[in-house]
Order: C-alpha cells, then structure tokens, then sequence
C-alpha cells in the first residue's frame, strides 16, 4: 500500500504538530480541517481518527457522528462565509489519499456556473499562488471553531 497523506496528517494533529487551519475541530470519530490545496475559502474536510477505506467499513458510531457533524459544520460555514448551502463529497480515491475523507464545501450564491456541482473540484486543482493562504485558512478555522464552540 501506498503512504497514506491522510494518516500521516492524523498523526501530526495527535502529536499537538498540526497548524489551526488543519485542526479545526476533533471529536471521537472526526477531525475538521480546512483542504490545504484548494482555491476556495471554506473547503472543508471531514476526516475519519482512523483509516478505513470504505464507508461501508464505518461503525454505526462513526455514521452517526458523520451525519450530525455534516449538519453543524454546514451552519457554521453558512455563519462564516455566507454561503448558501454546502457540497458534501467523499471518493477517497487518489492513490496518496485513499482514507474515508467528506469534502464539505461552501456553496456561495454568486459561484460561477462553469464551478457549480461536480465541477466544483476545479478549485482543487489549482496552481500553488491561487491557492487559499494559510494566514486566511487560519482565520477562518478561528471563526468555524469558535461557532462549532470550540477555543
């Protein structure tokens, strides 16, 4: 099996390594991280603590907890960034990423229609510079985090 990116990320928010941006939030089954390759402020990334490869594979505790967290985090991205509603996604198919991850991402009403739906992945493969800051991943995981009630 290939090093999986995931995992090693996981270990970096357990060991305290983790910047704000790609530590949001972690609860029992979860972690909320903002994506650190996309051009899109407020993608965010619902992580599962341990690597699975299929949803199928979730305890009923790890589904349940997905599906309440999926609504939160949603309200928070609605407070934060004024969206008006979220994308949900999970794949967890490329090659250095195939741990159980749900892309939540921010629907804003003035998205371009060439962006909207599937197509929103566009914002994924963006060059570096078009990428989101890190000083703004970090004010905004501030922001979601402190609606989500966290420090």
């Amino acid at each position: 099996m290939t090093t999986c990116h995931t995992c090693e990320r996981l270990a970096q928010r357990d060991a305290g390594q983790a910047p704000l941006w790609d530590n949001i939030l972690r609860t029992p089954y979860w972690d909320v991280v903002h994506s650190f390759n996309s051009a899109l402020p407020g993608w965010l990334v619902l992580v599962l603590r341990r690597h699975v490869e299929a949803l199928a594979d979730l305890t009923e505790e790890e589904a349940s907890a997905l599906g309440l967290l999926i609504r939160q985090v949603s309200a928070a991205l609605q407070e934060t960034t004024g969206c008006i509603k979220t994308y949900v996604m999970q794949f967890a198919e490329a090659a250095e990423h195939p741990h159980v991850h749900v892309h939540l991402v921010p629907r804003m009403a003035d998205l371009p229609a060439d962006r909207r739906g599937a197509n929103i992945f566009g914002y994924l493969t963006a060059v570096e510079d078009e990428r989101v800051s890190e000083d703004a991943m970090n004010h905004l995981a501030k922001q979601i985090r402190s609606v989500l009630g966290g420090a």
